[in-house]
């Protein structure tokens, strides 16, 4: 890696699309997240820890375990930074001295490219799958464990759960609609292996995916989706939550009119990278938390 991990987590940004497009979410997941910076603040946070020097050894113990190798932590940040990555980078110069004040999605139109449904609903399950392996990785059990991050997602909760609410409803209930769920599984159950191998995001992370050939990783992103499924119905169900109620918080950063949800959608997929930021933020806490009990 050519960042330290407390380089990483200290240069996570305060203030920007990804933060304002997050807090819009407080109403899914009322005070799960907060934008947790900086890798000393970070230890203090996880810890409760205030003496300087135990301070000092978490962190060292902290970075030895990300830099070892064998450990699955460089593979899981890798995970959450590449599948952010697939959406091409809107001008965040651009955007960056906007915040703060509304902007208007009309400037950007012209930028923006809404991704065909097929495409999204194949990157809405390529991020699932991302959230599987990571997690997999952080806890050192095999890559295909299933059972075992179905069972942790009933405990999610903080920037863990806040990631999963935002692909819900950037990924999910934007671009999508209110029945996203089924088209995703519409997609899969129609894709074949030649198909997915077009897919941008399939290809970057094409390696980490468990399933052997082409057609054996369709069928474990179709197993993870299927896995999750009923966890994201009962989710949406469970916070009544619909594509307005999604957009009438995105209102207060945002202008829109909603017969452009879709470009909406290619905006927020374009100029955020929550699943990175969040990432960093779940993986320093787990290293963190796991530092702290070796000591």
């Amino acid at each position: 890696m050519s960042k330290a991990i407390y380089e990483i987590v200290d240069e996570l940004p305060t203030k920007n699309m990804t933060i304002s497009a997050l807090k819009s979410l407080d109403f899914v997941v009322p005070g799960e997240w907060e934008n947790l910076v900086g890798f000393e603040n970070t230890i203090r946070a996880v810890t409760g820890e205030e003496d300087e020097d135990l301070i000092q050894e978490i962190g060292d113990r902290a970075v030895y375990l990300f830099n070892d190798r064998s450990q699955g932590y460089q593979r899981a940040l890798w995970l959450y930074q590449t599948i952010d990555t697939t959406g091409t980078a809107l001008g965040t110069a651009a955007l960056a001295n906007k915040v703060g004040e509304a902007i208007p999605l009309l400037g950007f139109l012209s930028k923006i490219t809404p991704k065909a449904d097929k495409a999204q609903t194949i990157d809405l399950s390529l991020k699932v799958v991302v959230e599987l392996v990571a997690f997999c990785q952080i806890n050192g059990i095999p890559g295909d464990s299933i059972g075992d991050f179905v069972g942790a997602l009933a405990d999610y909760g903080g920037e863990s759960l806040m990631r999963m609410a935002a692909l819900i409803c950037f990924d999910g209930l934007i671009p999508l609609g209110p029945d996203f769920i089924m088209k995703v599984q519409s997609t899969l159950s129609g894709l074949t292996p030649s198909r997915l191998e077009e897919n941008q995001g399939f290809q970057k992370i094409n390696d980490a995916i468990p399933g052997g050939d082409t057609e054996g990783k369709l069928n474990f992103i179709g197993q993870s989706f299927d896995s999750v499924r009923d966890w994201m119905g009962n989710f949406v169900a469970d916070r009544g939550l619909t594509p307005q109620a999604v957009t009438n918080n995105l209102r207060g950063f945002l202008e829109f009119s909603d017969d452009k949800l879709d470009y909406l959608g290619a905006f927020l997929d374009m100029s955020t990278n929550y699943y990175e930021h969040t990432g960093v933020q779940t993986l320093a806490r787990r290293l963190i938390e796991r530092a702290a009990a070796e000591i």
